[in-house]
């Protein structure tokens, strides 16, 4: 038989039943070889996933090391694509074996984000509708449009590229965390492209809106990341917009405050991008639709 080439990595906390049935989507006679990384779980996840799934291997953590379990995930498997899933998450089949044939076809290119289609309803997400819409372009001779942005659960990626640059931090931890992996991979000089017929699927278990708690780890991620890599008058600006919303708002106040205490640590592994890069993200965030200067 053909070796496998990409291996599924899915970090979980104390979410068995979704977990369980996103893994009856991913495994399977033919599907490939599957890791869960468990985050401290307290309602029994490793065990029922063995007992429901005795072909996924699992991997116990001692505590919750947020999106850091993916990494311990990919430095575990043994072929050289890792395809990221969520608890809540599973690939369409034949997916796998789409992106795997593109990387294999195009060296240059870490990775590949995935079209999203809503399980409630097959539509897909905002995220998608951004890839698209190619705001980055493409570059010459790539499989299709530029990102500097995706969800995690949406990717397949080379196993050395990502560890190479680190992976996801710990720093971060949890929340946003896709956008320092991807600003890592562009300056050092990879390609991460959209791919509509590599399909993921998401069924969302967590609450329909973003709860303030949510927030304020999401954008005291996207503060950090200002810190870490961008120009020192993105981030100034960044603190002091959150500054002058934090009066008012707890969800900023709670986000400010983890940004300070993390602060110093951001300072240390600061490493500006180039201004490439750094244009390309920016305009990368920018909702659709939205002008842009110039």
């Amino acid at each position: 038989m053909t070796p496998p080439r990409v291996t599924v990595v899915v970090a979980t906390r104390d979410r068995r039943e979704s977990l369980l049935r996103s893994l009856g989507h991913l495994t399977g006679p033919g599907a490939p070889p599957v890791i869960v990384v468990d985050n401290g779980s307290s309602d029994g996840t490793p065990a029922a996933v063995r007992a429901e799934h005795p072909d996924v291997s699992v991997v116990d953590l001692p505590g919750n090391r947020g999106a850091v379990g993916r990494t311990v995930g990919v430095q575990r498997a043994g072929t050289p694509y890792i395809a990221f899933a969520d608890d809540d998450s599973w690939w369409e089949p034949g997916a796998l074996g789409r992106a795997a044939d593109l990387l294999d076809a195009h060296p240059g290119v870490a990775l590949l984000a995935g079209r999203v289609r809503m399980a409630a309803d097959g539509s897909v997400d905002a995220v998608t509708r951004k890839h698209r819409a190619a705001v980055l372009g493409a570059t010459p001779g790539s499989p299709g449009p530029d990102v500097l942005s995706y969800p995690a659960f949406a990717t397949v990626l080379r196993r050395d590229a990502y560890l190479s640059v680190g992976g996801f931090s710990p720093l971060l931890f949890f929340a946003g965390e896709e956008h320092l992996l991807a600003l890592d991979l562009a300056a050092a000089g990879w390609q991460q492209v959209y791919a509509d017929d590599v399909v993921a699927w998401h069924d969302p278990a967590g609450p329909a809106t973003v709860a303030p708690e949510r927030w304020a780890l999401q954008t005291r991620n996207d503060l950090l990341v200002d810190w870490l890599r961008r120009p020192l008058p993105v981030a100034l600006t960044a603190t002091w917009h959150l500054a002058r919303r934090s009066v008012s708002d707890p969800a900023a106040r709670a986000a400010l405050r983890g940004w300070a205490v993390r602060l110093p640590a951001a300072l240390r592994e600061r490493r500006p991008v180039p201004a490439d890069v750094e244009r390309r993200f920016a305009l990368a965030q920018r909702p659709l639709n939205a002008p842009v200067a110039g």
